[in-house]
């Protein structure tokens, strides 16, 4: 069985789309929707209203979600440390944490590492760590040996809506040099504002994953707009 963090790799380049852009009103149809595609992640915005303004959802219902696409959870709250096993037991696959989220984000690396998957034990917990679009990329030079993936925030967390941050592009480029030099087989993933007219200019980065939403479910042609997607990486 490979790990999550193989089954990732395998996947590249590729989205992970974002469950809260749906209908959460009919979420189950949209989903199967999915089904038509070849989305295989699904990604869970988590914000506490502390971390960002906006506040979204928790374990219970990461939990009610039926699917057998990958849980990427993004925790967007502040100090997550103790609160990581909810999630992992909840249903995650992947788990990213903010890097500006504490003062211990080492130590949340280090604990996501030990902990089992509730999904099968054998696939591990792929591990992630964001950076807002303010932080230093230098940042995360510490926590390579702890990450499976680092994923640049291309807007400002907590709210919809807001544009592409260009200057994400050069970002990906400076990720992408530290890794080499580390010698880790860490993935890239790009975070907001990606939509269908600009994706085709983020793709040129080669980012291994973009997380989208809206420019899926926009309410009118989510499996054409899935394709699109995955077809413009």
């Amino acid at each position: 069985m490979p790990s999550a963090f193989e089954t990732l790799k395998k996947l590249a380049p590729t989205v992970s789309v974002g469950v809260l852009t749906a209908d959460l009103m009919s979420l189950g149809s949209e989903l199967a929707l999915l089904d038509q595609t070849d989305v295989s992640i699904l990604h869970f915005d988590v914000m506490d209203g502390n971390f960002c303004p906006a506040l979204t959802v928790g374990p219970a219902f990461i939990k009610a979600v039926k699917t057998p696409l990958l849980k990427d959870i993004h925790l967007m709250i502040t100090e997550p440390v103790d609160k990581l096993a909810d999630y992992v037991a909840a249903g995650a696959d992947i788990v990213t944490v903010h890097v500006e989220s504490t003062r211990h984000v080492h130590r949340a690396l280090q604990a996501l590492g030990q902990m089992t998957n509730a999904n099968d034990p054998e696939r591990g917990i792929a591990r992630g760590v964001a950076l807002n679009p303010g932080t230093p990329v230098e940042t995360v030079e510490p926590l390579l040996d702890e990450v499976d993936m680092i994923a640049l925030l291309a807007v400002n967390p907590g709210w919809g809506g807001q544009r592409f941050i260009e200057s994400t592009l050069r970002r990906i480029e400076k990720v992408r040099r530290l890794i080499s030099e580390s010698g880790r087989d860490i993935l890239i993933a790009v975070d907001g504002g990606i939509t269908r007219d600009n994706v085709a200019e983020v793709a040129k980065m080669k980012p291994d994953i973009v997380v989208t939403g809206s420019a899926v479910f926009d309410g009118k042609a989510p499996v054409e707009n899935a394709r699109f997607m995955l077809d413009a990486l």
